[in-house]
């Protein structure tokens, strides 16, 4: 998705969209040194240190059963965050679904995971909505959703980048086909990178999943980090 993002910004500067272009350029670029740095961290290691990767930080946010919560209700297990939406029609449903097979794999220490599904799509993904949608995968998954200002400030903290696209231009985008200009109409889709992050039992990143990370890669992970960080679960 990176690429695409640079790739459209030499197209607009091509065609004398200058300003325009230099931002998403600046953006790219941005996006391409935090990848950067976190890899340095994470050269030669498993996980970054905790607290090291400034990924992950306090929300509020709304639950599919309509709670208020807050990272704090989530304290003590370990994270898999994803963020996503339910109209997705091929990266939310396949990353789902193999973090239900992951928690499948994990057996017991599944109890030390909480898996969180945060919405980039709050006009539509109300709490019932996401309700309907987690349950089709596994029942320890929590839909999160909220207004746009909370969805945006929770994406910050993750680095998740997303924006909304009409539906042509997104499967045009996916099949390297050219961008479709148009506003995005009542059909719109949400463009988005597709990481699930392992977050520690304190809310710290500890190492991210891309797209297509098999559910046995998913768990053997997991599992690494229950044996050096602990399983807060059995603790209590």
């Amino acid at each position: 998705m990176n690429r695409r993002l640079l790739l459209r910004a030499v197209l607009i500067l091509l065609v004398g969209g200058a300003a325009l272009a230099a931002v998403l350029a600046s953006l790219y670029m941005a996006r391409e040194r935090e990848a950067r740095e976190t890899a340095q961290v994470l050269t030669g290691k498993t996980f970054a240190e905790p607290g090291q990767v400034p990924i992950g930080g306090p929300f509020t946010l709304v639950d599919h059963i309509g709670r208020t919560v807050t990272e704090k209700d989530f304290g003590g297990r370990y994270l898999l965050v994803f963020f996503g939406f339910s109209n997705c029609p091929d990266v939310c449903p396949t990353t789902l679904g193999d973090i239900a097979s992951a928690l499948d794999l994990l057996g017991a220490e599944a109890d030390a995971v909480q898996p969180l599904f945060v919405s980039l799509d709050p006009e539509r993904d109300t709490p019932e909505r996401l309700a309907e949608y987690v349950a089709a995968f596994h029942p320890k998954i929590v839909g999160l959703t909220g207004t746009a200002e909370q969805i945006a400030a929770v994406a910050k903290e993750y680095r998740a980048f997303y924006e909304k696209v009409s539906a042509a231009s997104y499967y045009a985008q996916e099949i390297g086909g050219a961008d479709d200009k148009s506003a995005p109409g009542d059909d719109y889709l949400i463009s988005h990178q597709g990481n699930t992050y392992l977050m520690s039992p304190k809310s710290e990143y500890l190492t991210h999943f891309t797209y297509g990370t098999k559910p046995e890669e998913m768990a053997k992970t997991v599992r690494k980090a229950i044996a050096k960080f602990g399983n807060p679960a059995a603790e209590k």
